[in-house]
């Protein structure tokens, strides 16, 4: 049953979507139920490029949304790494390897999610290195850095098994590219799990959020025993009590 924090979740994505959608301001017929693909993803990540924790990145960790896709591209096309996650994590080799020096095709083309999925190698977690930078896709964030998806949670399990795995530490800097009109001055609704940002950058502004939240780690009791079991990197983690 959903909770009394997903219903808030909710509410708050279904007024930025709306709020989008009134101002035109997505590539799409509508922005709900899905991370906005907004007007000026390039401008956004043009901002992004020029601070300090993209140049010194290397190995970056990206979501597959189109939002974020001219953020992949120029990481690409700059030389750095990129890992980006099998959907819904349904393998065992849960993400795909992006290494600008052995792909087939262009950075633009690479970092489509549809190519990738056709000309990376897909990867387990013990075969990555340490992450520098994480980039996530958000349908609302505020400037304390809290940050709504648009719901599944995969970008939080992600973030939260490689943390585990010391391959996300302190020093990754996590940053989400959104529209002005997702970013949000009220307090968000946030869970132990939930990954806050560092950074926000807009096709206009960025934002530093000091104190944003990490969990430690993967907060099973959260996770369905469905959940789990559709995760191969889960459920070879998962604790053998309460299973």
């Amino acid at each position: 049953m959903p909770s009394e924090i997903d219903h808030a979740k909710q509410t708050v994505r279904e007024c930025v979507w709306d709020a989008l959608d009134a101002a035109h301001a997505v590539h799409n017929d509508t922005a709900h139920g899905r991370i906005p693909h907004f007007h000026g993803t390039e401008e956004a990540a043009d901002e992004l490029a020029v601070l300090p924790a993209w140049r010194k990145a290397r190995i970056v960790k990206a979501v597959p949304d189109k939002a974020q896709l001219p953020v992949r591209a120029r990481a690409l096309a700059e030389g750095k790494t990129v890992y980006m996650a099998v959907p819904k994590l349904a393998d065992p080799r849960p993400f795909y390897l992006l290494d600008p020096a052995r792909l087939p095709v262009g950075p633009a083309e690479a970092a489509s999610s549809k190519t990738a999925a056709r000309v990376a190698p897909r990867v387990a977690v013990d075969s990555l290195a340490t992450v520098d930078l994480v980039v996530l896709g958000s349908v609302a964030v505020n400037r304390d850095g809290v940050r709504i998806g648009k719901g599944a949670g995969y970008s939080d399990l992600e973030f939260a098994f490689l943390t585990e795995a010391g391959l996300v530490t302190p020093g990754t800097v996590v940053v989400t590219t959104v529209h002005e009109l997702q970013v949000l001055d009220q307090a968000l609704p946030a869970t132990q799990h939930d990954v806050g940002v560092d950074l926000i950058v807009t096709p206009s502004e960025v934002i530093s959020c000091p104190r944003a939240h990490r969990p430690s780690g993967l907060v099973w009791e959260h996770l369905s025993p469905e959940k789990i079991a559709a995760i191969p990197v889960l459920a070879e983690r998962a604790p053998s009590t309460g299973m």
